[in-house]
């Protein structure tokens, strides 16, 4: 009789990175999902694949920023007050995580995590997935010349990376050269060579598709209801069909993944940073992934037509979706794609697809990828918070590492569950 498998939950990117890699070692994999394949963060993403930003989002600067954006649901990053101590004390943390040698030491951690995310979408690729990948590079553009060097200087310091951020910001015509799309208000901008963008929705469908395929069994609309542990151990999934069976298990649930690990008796302090995307027919359409730098607002190219994306809104885990805060990145975009509608009116006719989905946030900005404490064959990979896209492979493969050998891998020393300032603990 076969041993049970390794159960991964969670169906986005990462844990279907994750699921690719099991069955790599040779191990029954299996994948439960509480909803469709990709249907959460994994689908209206921005679906960038990119190491120049991989910066957290606590940075100095943040707090007195989320601060002044209560009760302005239009601002880029909005806080809704939520009248929890769970809540306060992410607050807490998230501050306590915004100085100024918490975010450099969160970057570089992350920078090096990053580092091979293209060779690991080759492996991906040759495997026969149909990542949709490409590396068009990714333009910065900024109306304002101040927040364009501020930026450009923060990129600066950390190419060793392994990103190439030009010497110079470019102005005038020369920014006419980046993309045919800015127009506007732009003033400044750059561009960094070989990043990546690819398809979100079809790189998830192409990944589902091969894990099948290869063998993987994949259980969609599926609540985990909780665990059956025996000898400290979990041994099965308590779900609504009955129980699945699992040698081990990897809970890479996103934004759900808290209440999941409760159930392990892991406190984990994850909050769902939602953010918002819609498509839209522009002329003309953008060539590149644009990062439209003073309103913190994402454009991509994705399946012949654009993708627009931003905010970071913390109002609790839920899927609501506020119709201002669609209208606030649209009209943010204006300045630099220009008058591509006249009024908000407009948009209802123009855009496709408005979507909002609660990327998994950890107070320091960083994923969690480790065990369980207290239970041995149980491990979390969440918390990727906007890095998803870009870390889901690299995630994927480590903790596919840690699960096959029993030892955490040395790369994956900064995302401990145990650090400061997470102390995630049993209860």
């Amino acid at each position: 009789m076969s041993a049970p498998p390794v159960v991964v939950i969670g169906g986005g990117a990462v844990g279907l990175c994750t699921a690719f890699y099991l069955r790599r070692q040779g191990m029954e994999v299996h994948v439960v999902d509480r909803g469709p394949v990709g249907g959460g963060s994994s689908r209206g993403n921005a679906g960038w694949v990119c190491l120049s930003h991989s910066a957290p989002v606590p940075a100095p600067g943040v707090v007195r920023y989320a601060v002044s954006s209560l009760g302005r649901p239009d601002s880029p990053l909005y806080v809704r007050p939520q009248a929890t101590l769970a809540f306060a004390r992410w607050l807490l943390m998230f501050r306590r995580s915004s100085t100024r040698q918490a975010f450099e030491r969160g970057y570089a951690a992350v920078a090096r995590f990053a580092e091979p995310a293209f060779d690991r979408y080759g492996e991906l690729a040759a495997a026969g997935v149909d990542t949709t990948l490409t590396r068009p590079g990714l333009v910065h553009a900024f109306t304002s010349m101040e927040e364009a060097t501020r930026f450009h200087r923060t990129q600066r310091a950390m190419t060793w990376a392994g990103y190439d951020v030009p010497a110079d910001i470019l102005t005038g015509r020369d920014l006419l050269d980046l993309d045919p799309a800015l127009g506007g208000k732009v003033t400044a901008g750059y561009r960094v060579r070989g990043e990546g963008v690819l398809d979100p929705t079809a790189f998830v469908e192409s990944l589902a598709a091969h894990l099948r395929k290869d063998g993987v069994g994949i259980t969609e609309h599926a609540a985990v209801r909780g665990f059956r542990v025996r000898g400290g151990q979990v041994a099965a999934l308590r779900m609504s069909e009955g129980d699945l069976d699992c040698s081990a298990v990897v809970v890479a649930a996103g934004s759900w993944s808290a209440d999941l690990l409760r159930g392990l008796g892991m406190r984990m302090p994850l909050q769902a940073g939602k953010g918002y995307s819609f498509s839209v027919d522009l002329d003309p359409a953008p060539e590149h992934p644009l990062y439209l730098g003073d309103k913190h607002v994402a454009v991509s190219p994705i399946a012949g037509s654009t993708r627009i994306a931003g905010t970071m809104e913390l109002s609790g885990n839920n899927r609501r979706l506020d119709w201002r805060r669609v209208v606030a990145i649209a009209r943010a975009s204006r300045d630099y794609l220009g008058p591509w509608y006249d009024t908000p009116d407009d948009l209802m006719a123009l855009i496709r697809d408005p979507w909002v989905g609660g990327r998994p946030m950890l107070p320091d900005g960083l994923p969690v990828l480790d065990r369980v404490p207290g239970t041995p064959n149980a491990y979390a990979a969440t918390g990727h918070g906007m890095l998803g896209i870009t870390l889901a492979p690299a995630s994927g493969r480590a903790m596919a590492d840690y699960v096959a050998t029993g030892q955490r891998p040395a790369e994956l020393e900064p995302f401990r569950a145990d650090r400061p300032p997470l102390r995630t603990t049993r209860r």
